[in-house]
Formats: structure tokens, C-alpha cells, sequence
């Protein structure tokens, strides 16, 4: 069975080339990379303010619309979840606090 995460991202890539009026995602590419990245800090918000305030449920749609949107995003940039799987795994292991401090040195 295919991760869900996977499934979408083909989907959104797929959907790169789309005609903007018939395919939201072809929209929001359509609008560029800093549109793209601005919907992401707005559903990032939106997922705060239902982690303290609403239901579960709600937190759970909102996070649900944040990975939708960091994939389109991800997409935008050339990156995948592959990337971010990889990173995630040079991470592992390491102390948040060290790799932290790695990053800002």
C-alpha cells in the first residue's frame, strides 16, 4: 500500500501543468513560489489556533491542509518528500539541541 504523503505528492505533481482554472494546484503554481510559500504561513497559523482553541478535529484539518501546501511548496522548489525523509534521517540520533547549534554556527 502507498503512504498517503506519497500518493499526494505524485498528485500534485502530476497536476504542476494543469489548467489553472480546473485544477487548484495549478493555480496556486501558477502564482509563484512566494503565494505558494504565503498559504503555507497561513495554514502553519491556522494549525496553531486550532491546536489551542478547537477540537482535535480541527486540528487535525488544519494540519491536514499545512502538509497539503508544504508539498505543493516542496514541488515548487524542485524538493520532495524524499528530501525531507533524508534530512529527517541525518538528523536522527542527534540531539535537538546540538543540531540546532550546528546549524547556527
Amino acid at each position: 500500500m502507498d503512504d498517503i504523503l506519497d500518493t499526494l505528492e505524485a498528485t500534485i505533481r502530476a497536476r504542476k501543468g494543469a489548467d489553472p482554472a480546473s485544477s487548484y494546484v495549478a493555480k496556486l503554481f501558477g502564482k509563484g513560489r512566494a503565494k505558494i510559500a504565503q498559504k503555507v504561513g497561513e495554514e502553519a497559523t491556522e494549525v496553531v489556533i486550532a491546536a489551542v482553541s478547537e477540537t482535535p478535529e480541527a486540528l487535525t484539518g488544519e494540519a491536514a491542509d499545512l502538509l497539503f501546501h508544504l508539498l505543493v511548496l516542496l514541488a515548487d522548489a524542485g524538493l520532495s518528500l524524499e528530501d525531507v525523509r533524508a534530512e529527517l534521517r541525518r538528523r536522527e540520533g542527534l540531539s535537538g539541541l546540538a543540531e540546532k547549534a550546528a546549524r547556527l554556527a
